[in-house]
């Protein structure tokens, strides 16, 4: 018996810029309205009536069951609710409403998201307050978990929790790996931003479409604080946006049914994912992703391409490291960015939702050029987790192709034990200097023990922060003492 093909047929990316957060509607009401669209770019509403799954990816709101208010919203009393928290990727729920569809337990599946934080953040400077809908009670029908943590303890003791610490982290750990200096490195953070920039000002749906050049990408404070050595504001993923995405799969057989145009029509081709958890303090080489290097190539694998055969490719960018890490894995220059959207930090970053952004907008570039093929990639975590999915307009010879790697990643990683409560001499790996209101105020390391151990020590004298941000410090033998006190001398 054939499989039934899944295919891509309905896709929006919608954004509100309400001043007024009273006028402004919540997340699960943007994401019903995306859903909508997404049916209306389809063209056939049924879509929705007969769907038999709404999936969501976790955002910082607090409903209990998105996909209940959504599917309620757009009447689609079949769906069944399906939540993934925050740790389970994007790319995960993608892949899981087209392997259901390829498996035939599913006709029509729905993937949608959204984040309405600009509504939120303009309320609390207006002194406003917002009731969003209440789920008190409410259960989704399914629940996906990511399992293990994706920090370390001593991570979160000792000031590696941050987002852009740990992602600066492993910036500064490439550039020590590179041989570059720290301006040469910042010069080619500021050009990768200018260039994701200048793809944002061609993009409707880029929440920003300012121009930003390379100059400014490095432009002191007011306009470009820093966060966390080497990044600076403009590196930075802007989730403050009122944006949402959905997505309408389906099998071929109930697309003919309904009479979508094929010209609507884009395949998943495959998907990879490695779900192998290294925290970034044990990383051998900390600016490495090796689930990256084996996912990025069992996809193209699995679609049958080689990384010359796409010509459209999205990497994640919700700071300069995944994009240069996940550059690296495909064999491609960092230095030419590789965005369909223009970056999260120019055309927005809605939390945990934007590789639905990223799929539609892909999407709707392969209708347009249905000869070519497309790659999009997803990050959960900091690095812990990576996905690649290839797309394409042209029909496949078979079904949708996936392989989920972290076994064979787990075989080549190199993961070093970490020891809490070492005391003595270290060579620092990787580390970041991090800033409070434009002042560095401390400094966070990870350190490599005379025996090829691991530990994460800080620095919190303002002072010495300040001496050491212009200088190289990867490779500085120093001290760390009690409680993870890390030391310079001379």
């Amino acid at each position: 018996m054939t499989r039934p093909l899944a295919v891509l047929v309905g896709v929006s990316a919608i954004q509100q810029r309400e001043e007024d957060p009273t006028r402004a509607v919540e997340a699960c009401e943007l994401m019903a309205r995306a859903v909508e669209a997404a049916a209306a770019d389809a063209g056939d509403r049924a879509l929705i009536e007969r769907a038999s799954s709404i999936r969501v990816p976790r955002g910082s709101w607090l409903y209990a069951d998105p996909g209940r208010l959504v599917a309620d919203r757009v009447k689609a009393p079949g769906a069944k609710s399906i939540l993934a928290e925050i740790g389970v990727m994007q790319q995960t729920l993608l892949s899981d409403a087209c392997r259901a569809i390829g498996e035939g337990r599913e006709e029509i599946a729905i993937v949608t998201g959204g984040e309405a934080k600009y509504r939120e953040q303009t309320a609390r400077r207006k002194g406003v307050v917002l009731s969003d809908t209440s789920q008190s009670e409410a259960t989704p029908d399914l629940v996906l978990t990511p399992g293990e943590p994706l920090m370390h303890p001593l991570e979160l003791e000792r000031g590696l929790m941050m987002p852009v610490r740990a992602f600066a982290s492993i910036d500064t750990a490439i550039r020590h790996r590179e041989g570059k200096t720290i301006d040469e490195h910042e010069r080619e953070l500021a050009e990768l931003m200018a260039g994701l920039n200048r793809v944002a000002q061609d993009n409707p749906h880029a929440w920003s479409q300012a121009p930003l050049t390379a100059d400014e990408a490095r432009a002191p404070p007011p306009s470009n604080r820093p966060l966390s050595s080497p990044y600076l504001k403009c590196h930075a993923s802007n989730w403050s946006v009122d944006q949402a995405s959905a997505l309408i799969l389906c099998s071929e057989d109930v697309a003919r049914e309904l009479g979508i145009p094929e010209q609507k029509w884009v395949y998943p081709l495959s998907a990879a994912e490695s779900w192998h958890v290294v925290p970034v303090c044990q990383r051998g080489d900390v600016g490495r992703s090796p689930g990256a290097e084996v996912a990025s190539a069992r996809a193209l694998e699995l679609a049958g391409k080689s990384i010359d055969d796409i010509e459209y490719i999205d990497l994640y960018s919700c700071f300069p490291s995944p994009v240069r890490i996940f550059a690296s894995a495909l064999g491609l220059p960092a230095s030419v960015p590789r965005t369909v959207t223009g970056g999260m930090a120019s055309a927005g970053g809605p939390l945990n939702n934007y590789v639905l952004q990223s799929s539609v907008k892909m999407a709707q570039l392969l209708r347009e050029h249905p000869g070519k093929a497309g790659l999009t990639s997803c990050v959960s975590g900091f690095l812990n987790k990576v996905a690649f999915a290839v797309w394409s307009a042209q029909r496949p010879g078979e079904g949708f192709q996936y392989a989920e790697v972290s076994e064979e990643v787990a075989r080549i990683a190199d993961v070093r034990e970490i020891v809490a409560d070492y005391e003595g001499p270290v060579v620092i790996a990787s580390y970041t200097v991090v800033y409070l209101n434009d002042q560095p105020i401390e400094v966070v390391a990870v350190c490599d023990l005379p025996d090829g151990r691991r530990t994460l020590a800080v620095n919190r004298d303002a002072h010495v922060a300040a001496s050491v941000v212009n200088e190289e410090q990867c490779g500085r033998e120093v001290l760390v003492g009690p409680g993870g006190a890390l030391v310079f001398s001379g």
